[in-house]
């Protein structure tokens, strides 16, 4: 009966946590960005509240502020402006205002023998078929990205509610922090070494992600973004956003966006500003990567770039935008949970052979060498489980 009971009282919970799951499924990206930034910027409340003698309250409120003028009032006057730069490139191309053919007449005079038979090589028999090629994928693109912005514009309303609830919950995550801490530690089905562990780890490597990664990519984007502008080229934020989102690629991330723009430069005659934009992209935007990364990185454990790059990508396929931070996450996840995995049976299969050898080395007194090998089978028992 009692465990007819507890298959009862079990099933109730899952039910519950399941509808309480899908009651909050319509904030879901308010939710997760809240809780991410509530992890990201727990330290810098918990040294404020220090400053600010234990005033919680004050501190997370001081915490909101900053993350409202340095994280959420820049993503949404970088938003708005890249979505208005890709609507206004895909009205230029739709109409035929924005003349794709005088751009490869100038391309073709300027390009060798050798690169015209390399088009030809990669199938692309002229560069009117280039030019189709281009221009299909300008207007599928910037077609896209329009299409969402308008979305975007039409329910303004629901997106200063998911602002605001955001900030709300993140006002709240960030000053009831410990308690938390302890209701998640309770209610994790873990033993307290595999818990801590895990969170521990999993917090290491999110934050060196986060860091080493998100941050890297976003100075990246605003480098070249910058320089798009300096240079007089069209749609400076959009390129800038799209540098960033490339910049998570290991090896030529931004410069798949500034590097066919300087070639195009050198080739038109323009070597002024083409030959400033190479330098720059290797030497300044390339560059970024390899120094500030281990700057803000230290000593922290990070994922490879390649896992970053495919988790943020699959992400992005099932989750739309919020894919960019639940990528990580699972992966991170996935990490954490075969490192501890692979320590704990480590650790164990030390204990079972330290405690052989000592058997093998033991006395002969017979009642010794009985609880020794009982401690040996024991040991043995336990890796086995594990």
């Amino acid at each position: 009966m009692r465990s007819i009971e507890d298959f009862a009282f079990l099933a109730l919970i899952i039910a519950v946590s399941f509808a309480f799951a899908w009651i909050l499924s319509p904030f879901f990206g308010a939710i997760l960005w809240g809780v991410a930034l509530a992890v990201a910027f727990a330290p810098l409340t918990r040294m404020i509240a220090r400053r600010m003698g234990g005033r919680r309250n004050i501190a997370a409120f001081t915490t909101v502020m900053i993350v409202l003028a340095i994280v959420v009032t820049p993503t949404v006057y970088v938003g708005t402006h890249a979505a208005q730069e890709a609507m206004a490139l895909y009205n230029r191309v739709d109409s035929g205002e924005l003349d794709l053919a005088s751009y490869f007449e100038q391309l073709r005079a300027a390009l060798p023998e050798w690169a015209l038979g390399l088009l030809d090589w990669m199938g692309v028999s002229s560069l009117g078929a280039l030019e189709t090629k281009i221009n299909a994928g300008l207007l599928s693109g910037s077609e896209i990205i329009a299409t969402q912005a308008i979305g975007l514009g039409q329910s303004a309303f629901f997106v200063i509610v998911h602002l605001v609830l955001m900030l709300y919950l993140l006002y709240f995550l960030l000053r009831d922090e410990e308690g938390l801490s302890r209701w998640v530690s309770r209610v994790l089905p873990l033993d307290r070494e595999k818990r801590d562990s895990f969170v521990q780890r999993f917090n290491v490597v999110i934050r060196a992600t986060l860091k080493g990664d998100m941050l890297v990519a976003l100075l990246q984007g605003t480098l070249g973004g910058l320089m798009f502008w300096a240079l007089g080229i069209p749609g400076p934020v959009l390129w800038g956003v799209a540098m960033a989102f490339l910049a998570l690629m290991p090896v030529v991330g931004t410069s798949l966006i500034w590097a066919p723009v300087a070639v195009y430069l050198l080739a038109t005659g323009d070597v002024g500003r083409g030959v400033t934009l190479f330098v720059y992209g290797v030497l300044v935007i390339g560059l970024a990567d390899n120094i500030v990364r281990p700057m803000l990185i230290g000593k922290d454990t990070r994922m490879s770039s390649y896992v970053v790059l495919i988790s943020t990508l699959g992400g992005i396929a099932s989750f739309g935008l919020n894919g960019i931070l639940i990528g990580p996450m699972i992966a991170a996840l996935f990490i954490s949970g075969w490192d501890i995995m692979t320590t704990t049976r480590r650790e164990a299969t030390a204990e079972a052979e330290a405690v052989a050898v000592s058997v093998a080395e033991t006395e002969t007194d017979p009642n010794e060498g009985s609880m020794r090998i009982r401690e040996a089978e024991i040991v043995a028992t336990r890796t086995g489980s594990r």
